[in-house]
């Protein structure tokens, strides 16, 4: 009878094998504890109020920055004598700010660029800020390179948007600041030039525009970008796993070929969660040093969405081959679990179409945000929450199945008794193994969860409530990301048909030499449906 090498396996060359995989888990952790950089910087930058003197307002040719040659006339927003009107104000906020007196810029390597702002508003008795009050911004984005002159900004994107502004106050005192919401302005899905120049005007265009906001005080915006150190560290952990992941899935593959039957469910389940893996470390990040991309945010979530629905529905499949679900003698195939996959797909479909909502319409137009509006708001938070509930629960379903798995096999050990010694010793060893790989599953499961939710809500903590604080280390992300590699490189590794059988005869010498490798003779030409003999054994309704 056939097998796979898990149960083949020697016990010593499997130790071997797992303490291997275990030691490669804590270099990633290790990795990202000691190695990497926190995962994203936040800057805050106060905006520089700046005289517009022209007498054509809004030319895309004419820039507001406070550092170099031509820098623009600053004026003092409390100084009430001077003579100005609102078309004369420009905020203009010059990334990055300089560091111990030295010019800094950005990287390829930090990848990405979101922008929020932050009002500052001083209460007047005589101009108190409505509630849900909106505002309205005239922002253009700039950029430039280095070697450019000091005025050389070029023109980004630009574009008129309105922003509700929450605000209110604990002490109505004359010069009080009103606590106010952070607003999200824009996001950059790749960050390819040296400097970024943003120009912010609060148009009065009509008489209702702008005119319950009260008295702004100042502008802050706050930037937020990868770190290019960790980016480094991401991207050798993708190119070191890729090539392996391509190789030992090569392998398994052309193992799968050398049988004399068909590929299985799992076995093509296995192949398929090969297949996503490898395109999830794929690091097309390198094009980024070279090409402007702004599409690799969007990419990202993409390659992560396709790998979350391909890992879920292999763990219900993997738990549901090893229950007693049909007859031994039927074939498995996807119909059985049209139920499961469905509820998978329309979660990942629903979270495509939120994330093309969002990042999709930012290909067009950076400033845009879902997180704008009532309704856009209440929508992304419903899809946020009912992602993570999602998650929860089918955590506990797949609990459920493996518990389930458990008691059948329990049940079906009551019969090994009655079986010969090395035949009833080689079950017992692979159901302890098994065990063991189905704990090392729900495991990877959990972390998987709780990744998931933590970065759905990782990802909305700027955009509806600021006072939320999540603090994520980079020993998480590499750790986890490193957990998926090695738990599928084991699963290939394990699940890969074994091309030795059982021993005919028993022997005194069989029964003593069970706690090394059995030597098999090659595989005979029977056809064998199953791909392990523990599934087989699962699935008999009666045993020799």
């Amino acid at each position: 009878m056939t097998g796979t090498i898990i149960e083949n396996l020697s016990g010593r060359k499997l130790a071997v094998l797992v303490t291997f995989l275990l030691l490669c888990q804590v270099t990633c952790f290790l990795i990202g504890g000691l190695i990497a950089p926190t995962p994203a910087n936040a800057q805050n930058i106060l905006g520089t109020v700046c005289k517009d003197t022209t007498t054509m307002k809004n030319d895309t040719k004419t820039w507001f920055y406070n550092r170099g040659k031509g820098s623009c006339k600053t004026v003092d927003l409390g100084d009430m004598h001077q003579d100005l009107s609102e078309t004369d104000v420009v905020f203009a906020f010059q990334m990055p700010v300089p560091r111990d007196s030295r010019t800094l810029d950005f990287s390829r390597w930090q990848q990405n660029l979101i922008g929020v702002l932050q009002v500052d508003l001083k209460y007047h008795s005589q101009m108190e800020v409505k509630p849900r009050s909106t505002i309205t911004i005239d922002a253009r984005l700039a950029y430039k390179n280095k070697g450019d002159a000091d005025d050389a900004w070029k023109l980004y994107t630009q574009s008129v948007e309105k922003r509700h502004l929450d605000c209110d106050i604990d002490l109505k005192t004359e010069e009080y600041l009103y606590n106010c919401s952070a607003i999200p302005l824009f996001e950059l899905g790749s960050l390819y030039h040296d400097f970024y120049l943003l120009n912010i005007r609060l148009p009065v265009d009509s008489p209702s525009m702008n005119t319950n906001i009260g008295h702004i005080q100042d502008l802050w915006l706050t930037v937020i970008n990868q770190n290019g150190g960790f980016t480094k560290v991401w991207l050798s952990l993708k190119t070191i796993f890729f090539p392996c992941i391509i190789g030992i899935l090569t392998w398994f593959w052309n193992r799968i070929h050398m049988l004399q039957r068909k590929p299985v469910l799992l076995e093509k389940m296995l192949l398929c969660l090969g297949i996503a893996l490898c395109f999830l470390n794929m690091p097309f990040e390198y094009l980024t040093l070279h090409f402007d991309l702004p599409f690799m945010l969007l990419l990202g979530d993409i390659k992560q969405g396709v790998f979350y629905a391909t890992l879920f529905s292999f763990w219900l499949i993997f738990a549901g081959e090893h229950m007693l679900i049909q007859d031994a003698s039927a074939q498995s195939s996807l119909k059985q679990y049209w139920r499961h996959l469905s509820a998978v797909a329309m979660g990942c479909i629903s979270l495509f179409i939120f994330d093309m909502c969002e990042r999709g319409v930012q290909l067009r137009n950076p400033f845009y945000s879902i997180w704008v509006t009532d309704i856009g708001t209440n929508l992304a938070l419903t899809f946020i929450i009912l992602a993570g509930i999602s998650t929860g629960v089918y955590f506990l379903f797949l609990c459920y199945m493996v518990w389930q798995v458990f008691i059948n096999i329990s049940q079906k050990r009551q019969s090994l008794p009655t079986m010969c010694s090395v035949r009833r010793l080689h079950y017992e060893g692979i159901i302890y193994r098994f065990k063991f790989l189905m704990l090392a599953t729900l495991l990877c499961a959990a972390l998987t969860v709780i990744g998931f939710i933590l970065g759905q809500v990782a990802e909305g903590q700027w955009k509806w409530d600021e006072s939320i604080e999540l603090e994520y280390t980079s020993a998480f992300f590499t750790g986890v990301y490193g957990m998926w590699n090695i738990y599928i490189f084991a699963l290939l590794v394990l699940y890969a048909p074994s091309h030795k059988r059982w021993p005919v005869n028993e022997s005194t010498s069989d029964t003593q030499n069970l706690s090394e490798e059995i030597e098999f003779s090659p595989l005979p030409s029977e056809h064998n449906s199953e791909i392990s003999s523990l599934t087989s054994f699962i699935r008999k309704t009666t045993v020799d």
